[in-house]
């Protein structure tokens, strides 16, 4: 399981305009927008989100730990990618957008892999995680280049190198819902031998 660091830290919560969100209603239908740290103060607005999983060649699963300036899940691994959409922006291009960003990768193919509605409150910030999350599963052949006020490593793993790893340390609330609404079509991309 390789371990890539990437360098510096920054708060990555002061950005000039406040970042705004979708609101949404139990069907995903947009009823308004919200401020991005109000719709996460509990109890959470309900708002769309989308998730990425992305597999190498050999099936192994790329996760990320958050950086450690990021208000929210700070330090925790996670998955590929997650975030938000903009307002009236198609969550599969928010998806694309945010792996260049985050990750300084395109995906060499990535397809949708449904939705799934959670409510997971963040013990460490107190932040709320009130989401319907739009899920994609791909491919990825270059090797990441994490932004490092959004990333602070990235690692390829193996099932069994995730669950020892969720044996030594935090991962994100939401983690293992969205992988496993997203484990039907994960099988599909990777094949049955890679064990997900």
């Amino acid at each position: 399981m390789p371990i890539t660091s990437a360098e510096g830290s920054a708060d990555s919560a002061s950005t000039a305009e406040p970042i705004m969100l979708e609101l949404v209603d139990e069907d995903g239908r947009t009823i308004g927008t919200a401020e991005k740290l109000s719709a996460h103060v509990a109890p959470g607005r309900l708002h769309r989100a989308f998730s990425v999983f992305l597999f190498d060649d050999r099936g192994r699963l790329l996760l990320q730990r958050r950086a450690l300036g990021k208000y929210h899940s700070p330090g925790v691994w996670s998955n590929t990618c997650c975030g938000h959409p903009y307002p009236d922006e198609p969550p599969f291009v928010a998806a694309a957008r945010r792996t260049g960003e985050e990750l300084g990768l395109a995906p060499s193919l990535m397809r949708e892999a449904g939705t799934v509605r959670y409510n997971h409150p963040d013990p460490a910030s107190g932040l709320v995680e009130q989401e319907y999350n739009h899920l994609f599963v791909g491919t990825v052949t270059a090797e990441p280049d994490p932004d490092p006020e959004e990333i602070g490593e990235t690692a390829f793993v193996t099932p069994a190198e995730l669950a020892a790893l969720m044996a030594e340390g935090p991962f994100s609330a939401w983690f293992m819902t969205v992988l496993d609404a997203a484990r039907p079509v994960v099988r599909e991309i990777t094949g049955d031998a890679a064990g997900w």
